[in-house]
């Protein structure tokens, strides 16, 4: 009998009966792959929050109407058309980077755990991002031909300014904005979560993420500076120089969780007491066998008597 004739056999498939076909990467190989690609995650992470956020800079630049008027509207967009194209361009790249981050985020969750759920979560994300970064040059576009035809053309009046504002070319991507803005939200919320989830983001950054992503579709400010500083936190995180040191989950291939609240005041309270981080020794002396001094009568302070006129 050889050497070959008494390795064991493959494994077998329950149903079919025939060896069960090896796995497609190891662990070890999405170790690799982060390591090769992260300097390629840095860049497109800091593109995404900084693209975002001179976007929506150049929108406060140039001229703005002062009322909500449809002609006066088609007319100062024809004179900020400039402003208005680069800054779809800026924002088009920078959903496209951000969707490529949430990809490269929720492979390295699903790595570590293969059941985090629901799975079809990064295909949210670049099927948002894409449409996100589609949608809005196209709407700037047919907007800023719109303005010109309107201000060279016809009497300028409002029932010719609202003919050319529902024209199924520009109502069309107003809606399918709405639709990849929602669908990034959701991303975010979900990648952050369970990256979080399996310690591969600290909890700042995590429900970080997760308010990132409600501002997105409910924005309060104008300017996104959340969801840039969400972007530049994850740019400087994969780039391995994170202050507190990285989650130990990056130099791993399984999850790290992070230690639970209760857990955490537990693992404190033998070297801190429970009142105002005093030592245990003063905070509670019975706990280190120390026992409490007897209280007698000339140890009691007394009480000053007040005197009577």
């Amino acid at each position: 009998m050889t050497p070959e004739d008494r390795l064991p056999d493959p494994p077998e498939d329950r149903l079919t009966g025939a060896p069960e076909a090896p796995l497609a990467g190891s662990p070890e190989d999405r170790l690799a792959f982060e390591s090769r690609v992260r300097t390629r995650q840095v860049v497109l992470a800091a593109a995404a929050g900084v693209l975002v956020m001179a976007a929506a800079l150049l929108q406060i630049v140039g001229p703005h109407v002062n009322v909500n008027e449809q002609t006066l509207g088609l007319v100062t967009e024809h004179k900020r058309f400039g402003y208005d194209l680069v800054g779809s361009l800026l924002s088009g790249i920078g959903y496209v980077a951000l969707a490529w981050t949430l990809w490269y985020l929720w492979g390295s969750t699903r790595a570590r755990e293969p059941g985090a759920k629901p799975a079809f979560t990064g295909i949210i994300a670049i099927v948002g991002g894409a449409i996100s970064g589609v949608s809005v040059i196209w709407y700037v576009s047919a907007y800023g031909i719109q303005a010109n035809h309107f201000v060279s053309h016809g009497s300028q009046t409002y029932q010719e300014a609202n003919a050319l504002l529902t024209k199924p070319w520009l109502v069309i991507p107003q809606i399918t904005n709405d639709l990849g803005l929602l669908l990034v939200a959701v991303a975010l919320v979900l990648v952050s979560l369970n990256a979080m989830r399996v310690g591969l983001l600290t909890r700042f950054l995590g429900y970080l993420g997760i308010i990132a992503g409600v501002l997105t579709i409910i924005p309060i400010v104008p300017i996104p500076i959340v969801e840039a500083y969400y972007l530049l936190a994850l740019a400087y995180l994969f780039s391995g120089r994170w202050p507190s040191g990285m989650p130990p989950a990056w130099a791993s291939s399984h999850a790290v969780r992070w230690p639970a609240s209760q857990r955490q005041r537990t693992a404190r309270e033998p070297l801190f007491g429970r009142g105002r981080g005093k030592p245990a020794a003063e905070a509670a002396p019975e706990a280190v066998g120390a026992p409490a001094p007897p209280t007698t009568r000339s140890t009691t302070p007394k009480r000053k008597r007040k005197r009577r006129k």
